[in-house]
């Protein structure tokens, strides 16, 4: 099994800790929450971490051999220039995927205890390109879904939404939890280059009937750690009190 962290982001939001450090080795109660994630990964399946970057490079290189690769093959794709986003930077890897099963890709700078195993065993059971961790809770940004699966999307700040195709059955508006598992024919269907968000392939897909499913992990602990008040919640929640860059 694949499974590819996205730790190319510049992490702007946590200025200063990240004028020092990359945001994925940002530490939530002393561990890296890149190792984390890492480590989650690997006790649900992955042998094989890609892990693309940008800013601090050496320094995730220098952090992943000095744990041994989290025991398994590391593979690290290094954007250069500038971050690709998620569909671009998702693309970028491919060379570094074996693509013969399902794999995840996850947010570096997330910290969750969402079920992976349950998740893949969800994506394994249905005929559906990619399947999302999905959730309720507050967002301004959400994910439109209905009976097929992903349908469109949201956005309150801005006062959009949009829907791809004529809806089948009621909608549902989710949080997207920021993990997926994606079959590897997907990488056939994205035509976008360069620098893209990987719902701009998905969205495209859905409107022509590809089903992008959602799978709720309602009720587990989750985190975005993008601003330093959401880097101090996740450290009270492992157990640390506030956090020490």
């Amino acid at each position: 099994m694949d499974a590819m962290i996205l730790a190319a982001g510049l992490g702007t939001r946590l200025r200063p800790l990240t004028d020092r450090i990359p945001k994925a080795l940002v530490p939530v109660a002393g561990i890296p929450v890149l190792e984390r994630n890492a480590r989650r990964l690997v006790a649900a399946g992955a042998d094989r971490l890609v892990i693309n970057v940008h800013p601090f490079a050496e320094a995730i290189r220098a952090h992943v051999a000095a744990l041994g690769a989290y025991g398994v093959d590391v593979r690290i794709c290094h954007e250069v220039e500038a971050p690709l986003e998620t569909g671009g930077g998702l693309l970028a890897a491919r060379p570094a995927f074996r693509a013969r099963e399902p794999f995840f890709v996850h947010n570096a700078d997330i910290y969750t205890d969402l079920d992976l195993v349950a998740l893949y065993a969800a994506h394994a059971r249905s005929e559906a390109l990619a399947t999302l961790a999905t959730m309720e809770r507050p967002s301004t940004r959400g994910l439109l879904f209905d009976d097929h699966g992903l349908l469109g999307h949201a956005n309150d700040e801005r006062g959009t939404s949009v829907q791809v195709r004529t809806p089948q059955g009621p909608v549902q508006r989710l949080a997207f939890a920021c993990v997926h598992v994606i079959e590897p024919a997907f990488f056939d269907q994205i035509t976008e280059q360069g620098r893209f968000g990987i719902f701009e392939p998905y969205l495209r897909l859905a409107a022509v009937g590809a089903r992008i499913l959602p799978h709720r992990v309602d009720g587990c602990t989750w985190v975005d750690i993008g601003r330093p008040d959401q880097l101090a919640h996740a450290d009270a929640l492992a157990g640390a009190g506030p956090a020490s860059p």
